[in-house]
């Protein structure tokens, strides 16, 4: 690791519970994510666990078997990456209802009791259990519940014994000195260590579908000048977080081998203490990209790392799909001017009008169903066909079924006046 980094550890996020990836794709990143400077990974198994017994019902239908997690551990013991699980508990799970449980309501009634008392005792709970159990685990915990409560409260509970802190942010114009001063707090109460999350992908935008590299660059930047402001010695490292999807029942954002460019380029910065011309040309060179645009979504080079046929054909389908279906539909003459939703529910066009309509809209179906079978074949490599179904259906199928009616509707015009 660089000395111009202040963060002893750099762990990339894996967010298991949209897309996971095959063990085969996580065996050719792996490498790639030593490379660029990680020495750790915060793995979110969530359902892809191969639970067992009471829990076997918590599997997705496409879960890890214990010979893939196996499997996994062993790569990233063979490249260097330090594994820590993420298990969801009450620190970061469903607790806007805190309190509303019945057996909740009754303790709250209890003099002296309150909300904040509550959070706590739960939390020393689990964090005791995992300590009995294993002594030479510390758990980490995600700061959400922890950052509002008094130093007062935080210090009597004795939490601070129990586990450590992680402080999060994935905004670009992150408040440093705000998160200097709550760091401050933690150390005043107790808390021997600390940790930060950042993010690569998965955190502006609920359906997004491409990264926006220079969001997150800024972020890491931002704390970059946290951890230089800060209490050095409590730092323990930080998470370049990757979301998947924003809980279990939203949509898909980007997919990680979308991601891997703004990944590289945040841990680069990261290692390197900022992003500059020579940051760059190695971000580049990892990558194999000629140049790689930070400030838009394209770059002249595809790139030769592990799923850049993935990138390369979503960024395609992202930019290309929609856009030019509409240019047909909407802004076509001869299609907005004889063969309107007025003249398609009557089955009316003029004979004529068939040949400036019906070639370009065959033509332009074929041309994005050969681009979609070959981003199918190219997820399936990655993915498993859940994702794949999930991710074309929302991200290729209404804009192609358009294009389909279009034709279905021309065809049953033709008919009608055969």
């Amino acid at each position: 690791m660089s000395s111009s980094s202040p963060f002893r550890m750099q762990l990339v996020h894996l967010d298991l519970k949209g897309a996971p990836p095959k063990v085969l794709y996580l065996a050719e990143i792996f490498p790639l994510f030593h490379a660029l400077g990680a020495n750790g990974i915060l793995i979110e198994y969530e359902d892809m666990f191969p639970y067992e017994g009471p829990l076997h019902l918590l599997k997705a239908r496409h879960a890890y078997s214990p010979s893939e997690i196996k499997e996994i551990l062993h790569l990233a013991k063979l490249h260097d990456l330090e594994v820590i699980p993420l298990v969801q508990t009450f620190g970061h799970m469903e607790v806007y209802y805190l309190g509303e449980g019945e057996m909740s309501k009754q303790w709250l009634q209890q003099e002296q009791n309150n909300m904040v008392k509550l959070c706590l005792s739960q939390m020393k709970a689990v964090a005791s259990h995992v300590l009995i159990h294993h002594p030479n685990v510390k758990p980490i915990v995600w700061d959400d519940m922890l950052r509002g409560i008094s130093e007062e409260c935080l210090t009597e509970s004795g939490i601070a014994q129990l586990v450590e802190p992680m402080i999060w942010d994935y905004i670009e114009d992150m408040d440093v000195h705000g998160k200097v001063l709550l760091m401050d707090k933690y150390r005043k109460c107790g808390f021997p260590k600390l940790w930060v999350a950042s993010a690569f992908k998965g955190a502006t935008g609920v359906n997004q579908s491409l990264t926006i590299i220079s969001h997150h660059l800024k972020n890491n930047i931002q704390w970059l000048k946290v951890a230089d402001s800060g209490p050095a010695e409590m730092l323990q490292g930080i998470v370049l977080t990757g979301w998947q999807r924003y809980d279990h029942f939203s949509v898909l954002c980007e997919l990680l081998p979308v991601g891997i460019p703004s990944l590289a380029v945040c841990l680069q910065a990261l290692k390197h203490g900022g992003y500059t011309d020579h940051v760059k040309k190695i971000v580049e060179q990892y990558l194999g990209m000629s140049d790689l645009e930070i400030n838009s979504f394209m770059s002249e080079s595809s790139g030769t790392f592990p799923g850049s046929d993935v990138f390369t054909l979503i960024t395609q389908v992202s930019f290309h799909l929609r856009r030019s279906v509409d240019e047909l539909l909407e802004r076509n003459r001869y299609v907005t001017g004889w063969f309107s939703p007025y003249h398609r529910k009557r089955k009316m066009i003029h004979p004529v009008m068939i040949q400036h309509i019906q070639p370009d809209a065959v033509s332009l179906l074929t041309r994005w169903n050969a681009v979609i079978q070959e981003l199918q074949a190219a997820l399936e490599r990655i993915f498993y066909p859940d994702a794949v179904e999930e991710w074309l259906e929302e991200n290729t199928h209404p804009t192609i079924q358009k294009l389909q009616q279009l034709l279905q509707d021309l065809d049953a015009a033709i008919a009608a006046q055969s």
